[in-house]
């Protein structure tokens, strides 16, 4: 039985032998491009960014040889240079995580509570408006409870700058909605309204 399985085996693979040398090298450089990102080695973030660059030029000179996966090779390239930007900040500032799973986490479970809560399906539109603040209150009052000396510490004027851009947001938010009830009243209210500022009084 086993040397009929080893039978098998040796004609399936000599079958597929040409299958194989593609596979190996799109593989090799997958393998060499996740070895570089997870720096075990603690290379700088220049250090991390020239590696990968090389690995990157190596394969656009060399994808032909992937065969069947040349396309394969070429959209992880084209990958890659979109998220070049950001993508080797993470070594150059200590404990910075290098995905962002857990943020997705993080709004993934506060959304999921606020549809709880609320009996929404869909998000909330105030958080669009003010997000930044409830966001970051939920998180934070999660750690620890804070008390009214926590809230007396605060910026007064940090704070009234803050309050200004979340209504400058909601106003931003409530000429759409009006915008979208009656766009021919609010683009004659709109123009009545630059007139004014033109004309001299």
């Amino acid at each position: 039985m086993l040397l009929k399985l080893q039978g098998v085996l040796r004609r399936g693979l000599a079958d597929t032998a040409s299958l194989w040398p593609p596979i190996e090298r799109a593989f090799g450089w997958v393998h060499q491009a996740a070895h570089i990102l997870n720096n075990d080695d603690s290379h700088s973030s220049a250090q991390v960014r020239q590696q990968f660059s090389g690995l990157l030029g190596a394969m656009s000179r060399w994808r032909a040889s992937a065969g069947d996966l040349a396309a394969a090779v070429e959209h992880f390239m084209t990958v890659s240079r979109s998220y070049w930007p950001g993508l080797f900040h993470c070594y150059a500032v200590a404990d910075l995580p290098r995905t962002n799973n857990d943020l997705e986490h993080l709004f993934g479970s506060f959304r999921y509570h606020e549809r709880r809560a609320s009996g929404r399906k869909v998000a909330s539109p105030s958080l669009v408006v003010r997000g930044s603040a409830r966001l970051i209150a939920a998180v934070a009052t999660r750690q620890r409870a804070f008390s009214a000396d926590d809230l007396a510490q605060c910026d007064v004027q940090d704070w009234r700058s803050f309050r200004a851009s979340l209504d400058k947001r909601r106003q931003s938010r409530v000429c759409q909605r009006h915008f979208r009830q009656d766009s021919a009243a609010y683009l004659v209210s709109l123009e009545a309204r630059l007139v004014k500022l033109i004309l001299p009084p």
